[in-house]
């Protein structure tokens, strides 16, 4: 194990990233709890510290948290080593290691194979020399002379991924007091698409929910091309501070984006407004009033002059990037890079792919040098929550739009009316594109109606042919198999954009080497590109 368990107390040591002071036995369960709300199955806690420092009285407190049962019995595992539980979120494994004579009689124990799926909670753990996990916890206890028989000290160290968990950890208490939810349980939520983002519910004793957004700061990725990497081409955001930015924004024009009730915007974590579960889909698909106020919000939003910086905190500002072209390049050549072979099984040759890009370049000049507004990017209906107790376009809970960029209208639009997982159909597709063009019109009677039905088909070929690549990827590369029910659908958008005339040679283009991807013949007239929206 890298800086060894057997010398972890070493000068050369990490220092501790968190010392709290634990003045009686309530301050040391208050500790337990936070800390058993952070742990996971597979996490390994080392409990350190001299005889009679209190280990075991805070294995005991940590174990109870785990397993939600605050009067069980749990007796010091001293003589047995090693004691197990069952926890709410999978088994709790407490060892302690005193009497261990070194790490090789872990392999005794069938220690790899007890701990793999558990939460494991270590007395003495130097005893196991660096046998044990290089990612770890470690909670030292230390005596406070002369402060009473209960005063501790409590030092926190975490080590490999820990690290970071545990400065998360740290931030989250200091705004969680500083906001009110203090006394609030943390509760995990199943988390979206993100490899890097993830959610919790927090509830009060009282029933009073918020969210926890845990957004750290994007790793950067290796480079793809002129020695950046992918997520810096396509404009994806980096910190969290996109997200507050674009919320402040979306909340000052009257939108229904998330009240934020506390921030720390260097760790990535936010405590938002819980605007519920209520979706604007149901068992059948599109619920057609909810998308209508969807599409009137982007009409709304569209129709106004909207600033390109906006403001994250005192004296820090967001740029909103533009959508450009090399961003949108590199996203439809995700069709090429992992769509094709993983799902097609085949390989594009060097020219059928540079004349694919050349193609793309041409057509999507058409949007990169037209108007541009805010690109929200997600807006779709996994990240729209409909608010039936507000009035008119707050009704519309919006969730989802860190990764907003200057760019197209026309792309939130087709994101809403091709939604990639709910059909949306083909005739109510083109009622809502109409009723987009008549809001706007109404608005602005310059609005070009032909030219947004023009740039709707191109973006919405775009996305179409960018989620191919983005869901195969999740497929092959982050084991994500469940979004491959999804590609029939997008295949049916992808077509029905191609049929715009605008679209004729990437059509051929792919006729010609992606024949699955579009029909024969033109889709019959139901399913027909809709580029001529009814009349304003």
């Amino acid at each position: 194990m890298a800086n060894g368990l057997a010398s972890m107390h070493a000068d050369e040591f990490l220092q501790p990233q968190w010392m709290l002071p634990l003045r009686d036995l309530a301050a040391t369960d208050r500790l337990a709890r936070i800390v058993a709300e952070e742990l996971r199955p597979g996490d390994l806690v080392t409990l350190s510290g001299d005889l009679g420092a209190g280990k075991t009285t805070l294995a005991r407190a940590l174990i109870r948290a785990l397993t939600g049962d605050p009067d069980m019995e749990v007796p010091s595992p001293t003589f047995t080593i090693v004691q197990t539980y069952d926890g709410l979120r999978g088994p709790v494994v407490h060892a302690d290691f005193y009497r261990l004579g070194g790490g090789g009689e872990l392999v005794e124990l069938g220690w790899d194979e007890l701990t793999e799926d558990a939460v494991s909670l270590v007395e003495w753990p130097e005893r196991a020399g660096d046998d044990l996990k290089a990612e770890w916890l470690d909670i030292r206890l230390d005596l406070v002379p002369g402060s009473g028989a209960e005063a501790r000290v409590a030092s926190l160290t975490g080590s490999g991924a820990f690290e970071g968990r545990l400065l998360r950890l740290k931030a989250f208490q200091t705004i969680v007091e500083r906001s009110g939810w203090v006394e609030s349980v943390r509760t995990p939520m199943s988390g979206d698409a993100s490899v890097i983002r993830s959610y919790e519910r927090l509830v009060k004793r009282n029933g009073e929910t918020a969210l926890l957004m845990i957004s750290p700061p994007r790793p950067m990725g290796p480079p793809v091309r002129r020695g950046k990497p992918y997520t810096t081409i396509a404009k994806l955001a980096e910190t969290v501070h996109a997200f507050v930015a674009v919320d402040k924004g979306l909340r000052a024009l009257g939108f229904s984006a998330p009240h934020i009730y506390g921030e720390d915007l260097e760790t990535g974590l936010l405590i938002l407004e819980d605007l519920g579960a209520e979706p604007v889909v149901d068992a059948n698909g599109p619920i057609p009033d909810r998308y209508a106020e969807a599409t009137r919000v982007l009409a709304r939003l569209h129709g106004r002059n909207l600033p390109h910086v906006l403001p994250v905190a005192d004296g820090v500002d967001h740029a909103l990037p533009p959508y450009d072209l090399e961003a949108l390049l590199i996203e439809v050549e995700l069709l090429a890079d992992w769509y094709v072979p993983h799902i097609v099984g085949t390989q594009l040759s060097g020219s059928a792919r540079a004349e694919f890009v050349n193609i793309w370049s041409e057509v999507l000049s058409e949007v990169v040098n037209g108007p541009v507004t805010w690109t929200l990017r997600d807006y779709h209906s996994p990240n729209l929550i409909w608010l039936p107790e507000r009035e008119g376009l707050q009704r519309v809970g919006l969730i989802d739009f860190q990764d907003a960029v200057l760019g197209p209208a026309s792309y939130d639009v087709a994101s809403l009316l091709q939604d990639a997982r709910v059909t949306v159909p083909a005739d109510l597709e083109l009622k809502l594109i109409g009723l987009y063009a008549r809001d706007r019109r109404a608005a602005d009677p310059g609005f070009d109606v032909a030219g947004f039905a023009r740039s709707y088909a191109i973006m919405g070929a775009q996305r179409a042919t960018k989620i191919l690549g983005i869901f195969a990827r999740l497929d092959r590369r982050d084991g994500k198999p469940h979004y491959l029910k999804h590609l029939p659908r997008i295949e049916t958008y992808l077509a029905r954009n191609l049929a715009h005339p605008f679209l004729g040679r990437l059509r051929g283009w792919y006729e010609s080497y992606l024949p699955r991807l579009v029909p024969a013949q033109d889709p019959p007239a139901q399913d027909a590109s809709p580029h001529d929206p009814p009349a304003p």
